[in-house]
């Protein structure tokens, strides 16, 4: 996920982007085409949710940073999108994990790029937010028909809600929609038969007792 967003060297093979490599976008072309939503914590949660989501409009204003009318819009569609309109005053040390976590998404969409990524954007939260995260994530691709891209372990959760999925194994990786693997069995030797089974029926796994 780093190396898609072009933040660490990739190790081997190639990347591209609108079928130019990587590494031959300039710094500029690449903010206005991919954000990234890490899991490392904000530089400043003394800013306020309304200041942290308007840096996302960073690479389209002058070198002082003055917003536009145009990017106050997008700033404030971000907001509406996330549900964090009431809470734009606040200050980020203030906000829960889940709310952080609907601000840093709020500050991609703003960022506005066709390509999202997030690493592990459930980490910290309960299930009943993990589930509410995700569930946004796949509402704004579908509304906004922007890609978004995450890794995530939460591999229950992402067989209901994401339209395709890339199971990164050691020897083979497989590649579709939950449908199509769970028909594939790629689900099924993820971990040793002999203590987690999945079942296909329910598309879930079961602790072997």
């Amino acid at each position: 996920m780093r190396t898609l967003g072009n933040i660490q060297p990739k190790l081997s093979g190639s990347i591209t982007l609108d079928r130019v490599p990587l590494e031959q976008h300039t710094i500029a072309q690449l903010a206005a085409e991919v954000s990234v939503v890490l899991t490392e914590p904000i530089a400043s949660k003394n800013l306020t949710v309304l200041e942290l989501i308007s840096l996302g409009r960073q690479p389209y204003t002058n070198w002082i940073g003055t917003l536009t009318e145009d990017d106050k819009e997008k700033i404030s569609l971000a907001l509406d999108m996330v549900q964090m309109s009431e809470l734009k005053s606040k200050k980020c040390y203030e906000l829960s994990d889940g709310q952080l976590q609907r601000v840093m998404i709020a500050r991609a969409i703003a960022q506005d790029t066709q390509l999202i990524l997030l690493d592990e954007p459930t980490t910290h939260l309960d299930l009943y937010h993990k589930v509410q995260i995700l569930k946004l994530l796949k509402s704004i691709a579908h509304t906004t028909k922007k890609t978004i891209l995450f890794t995530t372990h939460e591999i229950e959760i992402a067989i209901q809600l994401c339209d395709k999925m890339l199971i990164l194994e050691k020897n083979q990786s497989t590649f579709g929609s939950p449908c199509e693997l769970i028909e594939k069995k790629s689900f099924e030797n993820l971990f040793p038969a002999d203590i987690i089974t999945f079942d296909a029926q329910t598309g879930s796994f079961r602790v072997n007792k």
